[in-house]
Order: structure tokens, then sequence, then C-alpha cells
């Protein structure tokens, strides 16, 4: 079956997202990460800077990067990452195992400060972003995707967020980023009908809505 298609089955005869294709790392994450919830502010903070990386290049390239991202942001920390100073941004734009992009690597810092200021005003990125799920706002999810034009690059949720964000100060969280980071943080579940993670998935976020609704 062709890449772009819905479903692909892999060598191990297990269905998955197309798009995942036959790349070992990218099964994995899609096997393991995308659409799982996560509630985790670090680790929204971590997945929106890493979209922000992303843009113009293939997600595949931040996945084997990510290590070493998470080395050169100190496990993007906003505590930490917070502090950087000019001092950093010159270090990491030697580092040739991230993307050097110096205004993507100045906006992580910047986004840092804006995350500490979020809480400080007594939110947090995981209410925040959440609050943009369709659960959340008393609607109903999407029916399942089941062809890739049934995915869309992103949605009026996603265009809402990416302002928000963008008046609260964020920077490189377009619409489409977002779009990108909330399928992966499973704030929506874009997984194919027949894909057997969509179920599993389905089932965590339940759990996670319970969560950020408590």
């Amino acid at each position: 079956m062709a890449l772009d298609s819905a479903l692909i089955v892999g060598d191990d005869g297990v269905s998955r997202c197309g798009w995942c294709g036959l790349d070992t790392e990218y099964r994995r994450y899609h096997d393991q990460e995308w659409g799982m919830p996560v509630v985790d502010n670090d680790r929204i903070f971590e997945k929106i800077c890493l979209e922000g990386f992303q843009s113009g290049l293939s997600w595949l390239t931040i996945l084997r990067k990510r290590p070493a991202f998470r080395v050169a942001f100190k496990n993007f920390d906003p505590n930490v990452v917070a502090k950087f100073t000019d001092r950093d941004v010159s270090r990491l734009l030697k580092n040739v195992e991230i993307i050097r992009h110096q205004g993507k690597i100045e906006a992580t810092i910047h986004n840092a400060k804006m995350t500490l200021q979020m809480q400080h005003d007594g939110g947090s990125l995981a209410k925040f972003v959440w609050g943009y799920c369709l659960e959340n706002q008393g609607q109903k999810q999407a029916k399942p995707p089941q062809l890739p034009r049934d995915i869309r690059s992103q949605t009026p949720e996603s265009e809402a967020m990416s302002n928000a964000l963008r008046k609260f100060g964020f920077k490189f969280v377009g619409a489409t980023t977002m779009y990108a980071a909330m399928q992966s943080l499973g704030i929506v579940n874009d997984h194919y009908l027949g894909c057997p993670q969509r179920e599993v998935c389905e089932s965590a976020r339940s759990k996670a809505l319970k969560t950020m609704l408590a």
C-alpha cells in the first residue's frame, strides 16, 4: 500500500497510519507516543518547542535529533531554559546535533519565560492547551478520519489556540504548528479508522479528560 494511504501493514503484520511508513523510529513514535494524551507541563512545553523547530522540516528529522535537543535544552525544563542567556544562544548555534536556527532557539527561551508567566498568573500550559479539546468545550470530536484528505492541516480550535498563545506572548506557534501539537499531545485523535492505536489513544484520552476537568 502506498505510504500516503490511510493505513499501511508493516512487516510485523500490524496496521498503522500510513504516514509512519516503514521507518523503525517513526513506527515506534506512532505506536507509543503520537495521539497519546500528555498532561505534564514540561512535556507539553517540549512538544510546542519541537513543533516550532519542525516547521519546514520532517518530523522524523526532529525525532532523530530529539535526544540531542533534550540535552541542549536541559530536558525542556522551562525553569532552566528561561534563564538561558545570549551566551547560551551562541552555544546552541554551534551545536550541530540540533536545528541551528537562531529565531527558533531564541523563541524557545522566550516561550519558557511565557510558560512561567502563565503559571505565575495562576494557570498552567496543560490546562491551557487542553481547554481547546472539543470535549472540554462541550462538543463532540469529529468522526474518525478514514482517508488522508479527512485530516486538515489546521482547525478553528488550533487557530484559536495559536491566537491566544500569540496574544500571551508566545512565538512560533502558528495554527498549523499548533494543530500538529494537538495531534501529538492527544488533544485530538487523528489515528485513522482501523488503526489499532486509535482505540488505545481514545481510552487514554477519556482518562486524561477527567484529569483536566477535575
